[in-house]
């Protein structure tokens, strides 16, 4: 049995309903959109820093975040950009995978009962 404190569930029940726990979407895509904003702010940074590698063409962004420019005001119009566009996709990943994970149990469930009630009218 683990302790209180560990943080482990302790039975097997315990940990399939800690695997098929619904993602809380909100939270999930405040973390994807500070990854997000955070690496395009750091790319734009790193760009503007080490000098423009061969092939890179970050100034591209523009065409899709509005106010976006490789510069270091640009790096933070990009944050913001980042942060908006990895919370939308965070919030749908996670309401995709709600959505099958219910989908699924339900479908299990729903043909363990037709299972189990299926010889019913032969004990009539």
């Amino acid at each position: 049995m683990a302790s209180p404190d560990s943080g482990t569930p302790d039975t097997g029940e315990d940990v399939l309903a800690l695997a098929f726990a619904p993602v809380h979407k909100r939270y999930f895509g405040i973390a994807i959109g500070v990854v997000w904003g955070g690496a395009l702010w750091l790319g734009t940074l790193a760009y503007l820093f080490r000098g423009p590698p061969e092939g890179e063409g970050l100034w591209l962004l523009a065409q899709y975040f509005a106010g976006y420019t490789v510069s270091v005001p640009g790096a933070f119009v990009g944050l913001a950009w980042g942060f908006v566009a990895g919370f939308v996709a965070g919030w749908f990943f996670a309401f995709c995978r709600n959505l099958v994970v219910a989908t699924s149990i339900f479908l299990i469930r729903a043909k363990a009962e037709l299972t189990q009630t299926r010889d019913f009218l032969d004990h009539i």
